[in-house]
């Protein structure tokens, strides 16, 4: 069972980054220069002196011939896995930064791990990524991980946490999606998690949409992760990722949705993923990940910037 310093730490604790530097499971692989770039990034400098942040380390998927796709993502999945349950055993708060978002199986078993019961999580995402290997049109395992935390993919890719499903299918919100396949739709309807698609968010106000989304997940009995596919954005302001989809969301209120979420004493981890900076242009794309990363900085102290 979780520990009550586990489950119910309120922030702010010490920020840990754990890069997850992998392009294995995505169609176009340059997002796996994303984390090393954005270290490199004067976007990261403008953060690297916070005293409650520390880059810990940067993990990459191994390149050894003979290894397939899935052995590789296995590979990295075990050590982020690890990576991510120490950082929350030693008191700390796990951010992953990738990298493709197949990395999420490791992040969210190794918190499942640590906390001894699946999690509640909100994805956000322009995409449902919950294919299985049958119902992929692509076989791009970026596509996948939201099925595979809920037990179903290849046995490889099932392994770094608890046995079954990591994620309370009844505590699962996926906001924001716009591009996706019946077969994913279908699935996840099946386990009766909550889809909020961009029709509905047009239509309530993203706000009203993501009180919502947080009420669901955050009202799970061992705590919640928020995992953030920089694709659920519009591209004029995320110009910097894999694939992607006219329009998205507007970053000031995700950045508002992301400092609800930080106060609240569940939140166990924040999840950053599929940053291109072949296709970043001007550095916009990385200082919004610095403007995510901030909100949920302790406020005290948080060099917060509010940008046109």
């Amino acid at each position: 069972m979780p520990t009550s310093a586990s489950t119910h730490s309120a922030q702010p604790r010490r920020v840990r980054i754990i890069g997850a530097a992998s392009g294995v499971g995505a169609q176009d692989r340059h997002c796996e220069h994303g984390p090393t770039a954005f270290h490199r990034s004067q976007a990261w400098h403008e953060l690297e002196h916070h005293p409650a942040i520390d880059w810990g380390a940067t993990l990459y998927a191994p390149d050894r011939p003979g290894l397939t796709p899935v052995e590789r993502i296995a590979n990295l999945c075990q050590r982020l896995a690890d990576a991510v349950a120490g950082t929350l055993q030693a008191g700390e708060f796990p951010l992953v930064i990738g990298g493709d978002h197949s990395v999420a199986i490791a992040t969210w078993s190794g918190v499942a791990r640590v906390q001894g019961a699946p999690i509640g999580l909100l994805w956000l995402d322009a995409h449902l990524d919950s294919h299985t290997p049958e119902t992929s049109h692509s076989g791009a395992i970026h596509g996948m991980p939201l099925a595979c935390l809920f037990g179903r993919g290849d046995k490889r890719l099932l392994q770094f946490g608890l046995p079954g499903h990591q994620l309370l299918t009844e505590h699962t919100v996926v906001l924001g999606p716009r591009s996706y396949e019946s077969e994913e739709a279908e699935f996840l309807e099946r386990l009766g998690v909550r889809v909020i698609g961009a029709e509905e968010i047009a239509q309530r106000g993203f706000q009203a949409c993501f009180a919502e989304a947080l009420a669901i997940v955050a009202s799970a009995p061992h705590g919640f992760g928020l995992t953030l596919d920089l694709d659920a954005f519009d591209p004029r302001l995320a110009p910097g990722v894999g694939s992607p989809e006219p329009d998205g969301l507007n970053e000031r209120e995700v950045l508002a949705g992301l400092r609800r979420a930080a106060a609240l004493p569940g939140l166990l981890g924040l999840e950053i993923v599929e940053y291109n900076p072949d296709r970043d242009r001007g550095g916009i794309t990385a200082e919004l990940i610095t403007d995510l990363i901030e909100a949920i900085l302790p406020r005290s102290t948080a060099a917060a910037k509010h940008r046109a």
